[in-house]
């Protein structure tokens, strides 16, 4: 079995190939000695998650004015916000969101974190929010969009319109996704920013190009800064493409290979590079994908896997030769590489599941290939 690890150099890309690849035989090279070697639970993981580098410390200690995260109540909310106030202890981190999960309000306020309860489609709610200098935009609908078109349509197109006009003066960071490209060869290194956003069928990628669309749209009229995070699988214990193939072995399930090359990243990477992009706006604000630096074979992470628990696994199919793959090239040259290498998160993994760790019950569904979730 083969890894294909895709490093991007700052202006070329590399490609490393290690045939019958052992991470653990890197292991005293990429892991810093601070890293745990499991999580005994939920809050030790967030703690690890959450914990700031020096980097977005001083990124965050020269951005001028305080942050407010819409859509705080996701899966990647609490801790960036977490993580926030972490990096900026002087700041007011505002979490805004409808908390319809019990208990997320009094647990961002524990960890410093002011809340507002807020539905993002009532205008005249939105407009009477604090006037934050700089916005971190997370809200989206992807899940249940078959079926109920009308409101993934409502919630990744006409909410930013709401969120544009009324902070049209901040600085606007954006979540978007990698799935705004189009398929792209397994060899190609991913698509890049330059690549026009042309998705696959599909309700919810047409409507995430609709929502950058959106923001684009109001900075040209208003001047707004910003940034369009497309975002390609950030990794907890709980959730994410590493978790579904791990449960899935573990459980002795079948593993399909259709879409059988991902980008991952560690979720609170990915939430730090995300808080630096409010140093690094444009105007109109323009992409940047963030995930890591590998292209990963389905195959080879079921078997890293199985290895692990010293379990068969079974796998059918045949990779196709495209996928939705992004290159992060200007990413690594803005912020450097992630800390957690992927050695680090299948480890982790492993234990985790092995252990009944625990789950959110929300599979990525990585392998749809049709656009439909």
């Amino acid at each position: 079995m083969t890894l294909l690890l895709w490093r991007h150099a700052q202006n070329a890309s590399q490609i490393i190939r290690w045939p019958d690849y052992k991470m653990e035989c890197m292991s005293d090279i990429l892991k810093p000695a601070n890293f745990p070697t499991s999580f005994p639970d939920g809050d030790a993981l967030e703690e690890f998650m959450t914990r700031p580098s020096q980097a977005l410390i001083d990124d965050l200690a020269t951005l001028d004015g305080d942050i407010m995260v819409l859509g705080v109540g996701g899966k990647m909310g609490p801790t960036l916000a977490r993580l926030a106030k972490r990096a900026a202890p002087d700041k007011r981190v505002i979490g805004v969101a409808r908390f319809s999960e019990a208990g997320l309000q009094a647990q961002l306020q524990g960890h410093g974190v002011e809340t507002i309860a807020c539905d993002l489609l009532d205008r005249a709610a939105v407009a009477a929010l604090p006037d934050v200098a700089n916005i971190v935009f997370m809200a989206g609908r992807k899940f249940g969009s078959a079926g109920a078109e009308e409101l993934t349509w409502a919630m990744n197109v006409h909410v930013p319109a709401i969120v544009a006009e009324c902070f049209h003066q901040s600085n606007i960071v954006a979540f978007s996704t990698g799935c705004v490209y189009p398929f792209v060869p397994i060899e190609s290194q991913g698509a890049t920013e330059a690549m026009p956003a042309t998705p696959p069928p599909g309700e919810y990628a047409n409507s995430c190009v609709g929502r950058e669309r959106i923001f684009q749209h109001f900075s040209n009229q208003y001047g707004t800064p910003g940034r369009i995070i497309r975002l390609n699988y950030a990794i907890d214990m709980r959730y994410g493409v590493l978790h579904d193939v791990a449960t899935k072995v573990w459980s002795g399930e079948v593993i399909d290979l259709s879409m059988g090359h991902v980008n991952v990243i560690w979720q609170g990477d990915a939430n730090a590079q995300v808080l630096r992009a409010l140093c690094h706006c444009t105007t109109p604000p323009s992409p940047i994908n963030v995930s890591g630096p590998e292209t990963i074979a389905i195959a080879w992470l079921a078997q890293a896997f199985a290895d692990r628990f010293g379990k068969s696994v079974e796998m059918v199919g045949q990779p196709e030769k495209m996928a939705w793959l992004i290159n992060t090239a200007q990413a690594t040259k803005l912020f450097g590489y992630p800390v957690v290498p992927l050695h680090c998160m299948v480890d982790w993994m492993a234990e985790w599941v092995a252990g009944d760790g625990g789950s959110l019950g929300k599979p990525t569904h990585f392998e749809v290939r049709d656009g439909n979730y």
